[in-house]
């Protein structure tokens, strides 16, 4: 009896907190062209620009140990190309993060 295989995502357990996390950040950013359009003050402007990025570095960050502990665990424990794979996925994602 074969049955159907789901992929389940490691952020599955904090995602709620993801999407309040991301929910939070996205009326940042709402907040910050609402500044622009008000003609506020650059620097104003600028430290809005600041903590929306951090915010989202947040969520990056808590994607990038979820997939870590989960995904790249589970594809090390097997082994093989799909072990090598996972591993550059996560370099390529934190090289990404690093240069952002």
């Amino acid at each position: 009896m074969g049955g159907i295989v789901t992929h389940v995502n490691g952020y599955v357990a904090n995602k709620d907190d993801l999407l309040k996390r991301l929910r939070r950040a996205e009326g940042q950013v709402r907040g910050i062209a609402r500044m622009v359009e008000e003609d506020k003050y650059c620097i104003d402007i600028l430290t809005q620009v600041s903590a929306a990025t951090r915010a989202l570095e947040t969520v990056a960050l808590n994607l990038l140990g979820d997939h870590l502990s989960h995904c790249v665990a589970e594809a090390s424990a097997e082994g093989g190309p799909v072990a090598a794979e996972k591993i550059r996925e996560a370099n390529d994602a934190i090289a990404r993060l690093v240069r952002s």
